[in-house]
């Protein structure tokens, strides 16, 4: 497999100053890594949009505990915050037919998917140099998968996509430890209600 964090790291070299980021976020304390560390080489805005994540009460308090990261984190310059459209019922249509599937498979493919499409598609109306997520920084997020669909949305949409498998240099790690600095809220399964359900069957 490619190694995706030195991939990143040519990028960023290429890059040079002052461009513009999208970065999909899935929660605060994902972001919170990416941000320390992204925010040194890109003027970056925070897209929220996880049509996924079941009920919306949990939506609401996630993106809550990104907006509290935001105001309470140091970083190299301000960073701005989209909320994209809750609309689970999207998501349940991608999922039909695949809601028994365990996690890590082809319905979680295809959120990646809609996810990242709907941050392309961002990127490309707001005239951002890249884009990318904070997903591949969860040890449980197909890191390889992640960059695939990035580099063919990249392709479809004319924007380029930063790859990252942000796990990488003791980056999960550091987001646990910002995660303590912060009090931040750290979720007990990814968003869905089958990441859900599996979650509270593990604890059976």
């Amino acid at each position: 497999m490619l190694n995706y964090q030195i991939k990143l790291e040519e990028q960023i070299k290429e890059a040079g100053s002052g461009k513009k980021l999208l970065l999909h976020a899935c929660c605060a304390p994902c972001s919170s890594y990416v941000l320390e560390y992204l925010s040194e080489f890109f003027d970056i805005t925070l897209l929220y949009f996880n049509p996924n994540i079941s009920p919306e009460a949990e939506y609401r308090k996630r993106i809550a505990e990104v907006e509290r990261l935001l105001r309470e984190m140091p970083l190299k310059s301000e960073v701005g915050l989209l909320e994209g459209r809750y609309c689970p019922e999207e998501f349940f249509k991608i999922a039909e037919g695949l809601e028994e599937l365990p996690e890590g498979g082809e319905r979680c493919f295809k959120c990646y998917r809609q996810r990242l499409e709907e941050a392309a598609k961002a990127a490309k109306d707001g005239g951002f140099d890249y884009f990318t997520t904070t997903l591949s920084i969860s040890p449980h997020k197909n890191a390889e998968k992640l960059n695939l669909i990035g580099e063919e949305l990249e392709k479809e949409y004319g924007v380029k996509y930063l790859y990252g498998d942000f796990k990488k240099r003791n980056g999960y790690k550091r987001s646990i430890e910002l995660s303590r600095i912060y009090g931040l809220y750290r979720q007990n399964y990814c968003g869905c209600i089958y990441s859900r359900r599996a979650a509270e069957q593990n604890k059976i």
